[in-house]
């Protein structure tokens, strides 16, 4: 369930866990996957392949960071990102009474030439049963 959306830094968020997309393909070296590659997770910039719906998680300087395999980078690599992103959330081991800061996925230039549907991935966002807080910039 969305709780808030914010424009901003969801690096400086008051969350404990941060949640975010990554690719099937594993090549994470571009968008917030790269940020936080590059900031916190070095390994992640290249996985290797992963299936949708896997999730990884690394702890780095008081932040949990949650990368969700959700989209791929091919023709209709986002088409299941929304039914993705609700089973996702929905495992991760975060106590319901927490908020999770989630980067709203598909937003950004890889997200926008690949086809996402934002709207539709917000609607995954909503479904979720935990507590998510959208970040966007």
């Amino acid at each position: 369930m969305i709780v808030n959306t914010t424009r901003g830094d969801v690096f400086q968020a008051p969350h404990k866990h941060i949640a975010f997309a990554v690719n099937t393909e594993g090549f994470n070296d571009a968008g917030f996957a790269g940020a936080v590659s590059s900031r916190y997770w070095p390994e992640l910039t290249n996985t290797g392949a992963k299936k949708l719906g896997d999730i990884f998680s690394k702890n780095g300087k008081g932040k949990n960071f949650h990368a969700l395999v959700c989209h791929s980078l091919g023709g209709d690599g986002w088409k299941k990102t929304a039914e993705i992103v609700t089973q996702c959330l929905d495992s991760l081991d975060v106590p319901d009474d927490e908020t999770i800061a989630i980067v709203l996925m598909g937003a950004g230039m890889v997200g926008q030439m690949g086809g996402a549907d934002t709207f539709s991935i917000l609607g995954g966002m909503a479904r979720s049963k935990k507590k998510v807080a959208v970040y966007t910039l």
